[in-house]
């Protein structure tokens, strides 16, 4: 249960990810007076992360499995692993937004290191800690990746729209 406890306080980064991203467009908000000047991706993002919001309730008001032990005498739910959802939902938006935003290679490489093995940790820590089944964290898996390629394609879509003038 210790990793699943470490696991549990971890999730927190990926919410002060998302916090981060918040207050970037809350200043750029502020700062341009307009919602129509807050770059698109980051418009975009913002939408993103409420939707993975709105699959994590949808999952929580429907189980479709639950944790194969007891979390302090309660039966949770646990299809998919919200936290591997989270994870793998926030990482890789902070990687792109770090290579859309910052110059610095190093500065680029060592957040891209960092994303793949907190990643890499977590996913793997909550499939060993024992609370999930394996097909919680493939079905996290699966679904991150699907809204994290929607999230993508909408960023890549607003560039296309902006390089051709529309």
């Amino acid at each position: 249960m210790r990793l699943y406890v470490i696991t549990d306080w971890l999730g927190l980064v990926p919410i002060a990810v998302c916090m981060g991203f918040g207050v970037l467009g809350l200043t750029q908000l502020i700062r341009r007076r307009s919602l129509f000047k807050v770059d698109p991706d980051i418009i975009i993002l913002g939408i993103y992360y409420i939707i993975v919001i709105a699959a994590y309730l949808i999952f929580e008001m429907i189980p479709i499995n639950y944790r194969p032990v007891l979390i302090d005498g309660f039966l949770e739910v646990s299809y998919p692993s919200s936290t591997t959802l989270l994870v793998l939902s926030v990482m890789p938006t902070l990687v792109l937004q770090v290579k859309r935003r910052c110059q610095s290679k190093a500065s680029r490489l060592t957040v891209y290191v960092f994303a793949v093995l907190f990643a890499a940790f977590m996913v793997i820590g909550r499939l060993i800690s024992g609370v999930h089944w394996a097909t919680d964290i493939i079905g996290s898996i699966l679904l991150s990746i699907g809204l994290f390629k929607l999230y993508y394609a909408a960023v890549l879509y607003t560039d296309m729209r902006k390089e051709n003038g529309i």
